[in-house]
């Protein structure tokens, strides 16, 4: 009983989502929808204008570059779905399985030349309506062409007079939470180092750090998404370098994320109780903390999102002395090594971002 009254919530939920339209592009859709139908009437009065409203509904993105790709894509969709309803019209005449034969050469069409999903859709669409609709209409076919092409650059002004936000903020976040919980880790990995740890607080130090490669994805995601909006964008000027900079430091949390997962799984795999023994160790491990220090600083001299800064020892970055090595034991020294060997990595990119972000 309690399975089939959740059910409906279940599917209910398959509908919506977590990400909706914001209420702007909402409202250009209908106000492009609108002087849609009125040009595309004023211009075509033998017919009511519902493909040229279908096409400003759908032409209407985020972005003004999106809409450029849709408007493309229904415009090229309409006249090769005509063309081929036409054609098949020509030479098979008028009859119920022509239209079948449309649907299926229309497909084949998009396929073969290899157009994008929503156009190869738009094709059989066309070519079906061209030949069931347009039988009875004279000129039908070419109105439908002509309709399409006014709705889709109606929209397509709409979107460039009422400019769609840029989305710079998720970009900046992603990436500020993304070198927030990177240092977390190396503070968590120089913490594994000099202390005693049990098996679980080890697993525990594991699951944190693959948690990073998800979110390097989102943040990869978020500073697209962010490029995608300010294409053809009148803002992109004033924009450009703030999410520049992300692209930066994007790409130093990428080498960064690279390396520490590997970092506390060969610390994970290799652990004895005597590893703290070693005399490379507290240094490796102060450089470690040294190294979280600086990516925080860098981080915060980006300036990315309005949060409280983390508080830091010091406002000089602490990446300034070279690691003495003593030669470790041979039960250590390749995970030293390799320890080292990935820190000197992490480490330049760090200096290599703080550089550029102080410029």
């Amino acid at each position: 009983m309690v399975e089939a009254g959740l059910a409906p919530a279940r599917y209910a939920r398959v509908l919506q989502s977590d990400d909706r339209a914001p209420l702007l592009q909402i409202v250009k859709t209908g106000v492009a929808a609108s002087l849609a139908w009125v040009v595309c009437l004023a211009i075509l009065p033998a017919q009511l204008p519902v493909f040229g409203a279908i096409a400003a509904i759908i032409v209407v993105q985020p972005s003004v570059n999106q809409s450029f790709a849709k408007a493309l894509e229904r415009t090229v969709g309409v006249i090769v779905g005509v063309v081929i309803a036409y054609l098949a019209g020509l030479v098979f005449g008028q009859s119920t399985w022509i239209v079948l034969l449309s649907i299926v050469l229309a497909l084949l069409t998009g396929w073969a030349l290899r157009l994008s999903q929503s156009t190869t859709v738009q094709l059989p669409i066309s070519a079906m309506l061209v030949l069931t609709i347009g039988a009875q209409t004279p000129g039908y076919a070419g109105g439908r062409i002509i309709e399409t092409a006014l709705g889709a650059l109606v929209a397509v002004a709409v979107n460039l007079v009422v400019v769609p936000p840029v989305r710079l903020q998720p970009a900046h976040d992603a990436v500020a939470a993304l070198g927030k919980e990177t240092a977390a880790c190396l503070d968590g990995l120089a913490r594994l180092l000099v202390e005693p740890s049990t098996a679980a607080q080890r697993n525990q130090a594991l699951v944190e750090v693959r948690l990073l490669a998800p979110m390097l994805a989102k943040a990869r995601a978020a500073v697209t998404s962010a490029e995608e909006s300010l294409r053809f964008n009148p803002r992109r000027r004033t924009n450009s370098e703030a999410l520049e900079l992300d692209d930066d430091l994007l790409a130093m949390l990428g080498v960064i994320v690279g390396r520490v997962p590997g970092m506390v799984r060969g610390l994970a795999d290799n652990y004895d109780e005597s590893l703290h023994t070693e005399s490379t160790v507290t240094g490796l491990a102060d450089e470690m903390t040294r190294a979280a220090h600086d990516l925080r600083l860098v981080m915060q001299d980006s300036d990315l999102d309005g949060d409280e800064p983390e508080p830091l020892t010091s406002e000089v970055p602490a990446l300034t002395a070279p690691l003495r090595v003593i030669t470790p034991s041979p039960t250590h020294w390749i995970l030293i090594g390799s320890l080292i060997e990935d820190l000197r990595r992490v480490h330049e990119v760090i200096v290599e971002a703080g550089q550029s972000v102080r410029r």
